[in-house]
């Protein structure tokens, strides 16, 4: 599951902007496979009195903290083609609209992750396809080994 903390000055965005970049977020993903209801976008709208970079109040900064679950990048090429790519789509909600912007991606390990009580099933497996086919878990068999 990538989850997207979004921490953003009051007023930054309209209900609209947010669903936009949520949207395109996900579209990311799923891009590569991942079921749609894998990507979880949070909003976190902070007070100009609450958020301080460099020890200053600012409110034109947004913070994105990124949690991936459901796939690693392993390869130090895909990591930065991965951030590159990430950035661009960060970047067109954020620098575009004349906000500064910093983001990271932590990558939680998977065997840590479970959905309504369900490990997700492995990657690319049939399984996966079923879980993006009805955007949400099922139960599901491993063929035996």
């Amino acid at each position: 599951m990538p989850l997207w903390h979004v921490h953003h000055p009051a007023g930054a965005y309209t209900e609209r902007q947010k669903r936009a970049f949520a949207e395109e977020a996900t579209d990311f993903y799923a891009r590569f496979g991942l079921p749609r209801f894998y990507v979880v976008t949070l909003f976190h709208e902070i007070p100009r009195s609450s958020f301080f970079v460099g020890g200053r109040p600012a409110d034109d900064t947004v913070r994105v903290v990124i949690e991936h679950i459901a796939r690693h990048a392993e390869d130090p090429g895909l990591r930065e083609r991965m951030s590159e790519a990430l950035g661009r789509l960060i970047a067109r909600h954020t620098l575009d609209l004349g906000l500064h912007c910093e983001y990271h991606i932590d990558e939680t390990p998977r065997d840590l992750w479970m959905i309504d009580g369900l490990r997700p099933p492995p990657t690319d497996s049939d399984a996966e396809a079923l879980w993006a086919r009805e955007n949400r878990p099922v139960p599901y068999d491993l063929p035996a080994t």
